[in-house]
């Protein structure tokens, strides 16, 4: 199979098909068994840069770690403040700027559209690390990546996804990528809370899925349930958080409804959506979710850059 990513922009999930992902995961089990020396030559003296324009904790140092890990090296912008973004210049010129001096970028931006806008502009790749409300399409790669590892499968898996449907990028990005292995997907919300109509228009007659308010009532019959944060920062009105903050918390009371072998996934960072002592259950596997992120965004950033990835 020819390398679907080959130069390729990071987008949206949904420029990718299942053989894609399916391809991506395949290199991702490989990146682990390279040697270290092996490892080191997929992208020796190459560059990332990482374009942070809002908070970030594992997508940008997993992007850096992985990049680190295949030979290369990383140059970054952590916060606006600290660039000429202050001084009034736009994200064209920033962009163009860091093009001469990288191999490929990754920019997470408050505003939608701004990674497609950075691809558009620039003759390097470029990595969306999340766009406003829009998409997270390396975070959905992980995701599913997690639970193949960790399921063995993912069609016809019963999957919960939990918390802010409307605002939470990566809610997006899991849909659409989801939708490619056919699992049963219920959604889990609070009325102001569920997905946006344009995404359950776009995946009609693509993934079997279902509304919900209250998780008791699937908790007993899923394999995953995928938590998510309630974006604070995205809801327009401060009233409009206080109304939906605590809709959800996962505990080891309600874990004790589910299934034995339940899976509890998250993207971080969580705030209280997910009790402290379920990070001692078996249930719990964010942490080693968050550990794949930089296996897959190293197996992605070499399939980027080398037509020819390793056998």
């Amino acid at each position: 199979m020819i390398n679907p990513f080959y130069g390729r922009d990071i987008i949206s999930i949904r420029d990718f098909s299942k053989l894609d992902l399916e391809y991506l995961f395949r290199m991702s089990d490989k990146i682990q068994k390279l040697s270290h020396d092996e490892l080191k030559g997929l992208a020796p003296g190459k560059l990332l840069g990482t374009l942070f324009f809002e908070p970030s904790t594992r997508t940008r140092l997993s992007f850096e770690a992985a990049m680190l890990s295949i030979g290369g090296g990383t140059v970054s912008i952590v916060e606006a403040r600290t660039t000429s973004i202050e001084k009034g210049e736009n994200l064209n010129d920033t962009v163009k700027t860091v093009e001469s001096y990288v191999d490929i970028m990754v920019l997470r931006h408050h505003m939608e559209g701004a990674a497609r806008f950075a691809a558009q502009i620039t003759q390097k790749p470029v990595i969306n690390g999340g766009s406003g409300i829009e998409e997270h399409p390396t975070q959905a790669m992980l995701d599913i990546y997690t639970l193949l590892k960790l399921r063995g499968r993912i069609t016809n898996l019963k999957i919960a996804v939990i918390g802010d449907l409307k605002y939470g990028r990566t809610v997006y990005s899991l849909l659409y990528g989801l939708a490619n292995f056919n699992p049963q997907i219920f959604l889990v919300s609070p009325p102001d809370l569920m997905v946006r109509d344009e995404a359950l228009i776009d995946l009609e007659g693509k993934a079997k899925l279902s509304q919900h308010e209250n998780i008791e009532e699937i908790i007993h019959d899923v394999d995953a349930i995928y938590v998510t944060r309630i974006q604070k920062e995205r809801l327009p009105d401060p009233l409009e958080y206080e109304k939906v903050k605590g809709s959800y918390v996962i505990d080891n009371k309600l874990l004790s409804k589910g299934r034995e072998d339940l899976m509890v996934l998250h993207p971080l960072p969580r705030a209280t959506e997910i009790k402290s002592e379920v990070d001692k259950t078996p249930n719990a596997k964010y942490f080693i979710q968050a550990q794949y992120g930089k296996i897959v965004r190293a197996a992605l950033i070499s399939l980027m850059l080398n037509e020819q990835p390793p056998n």
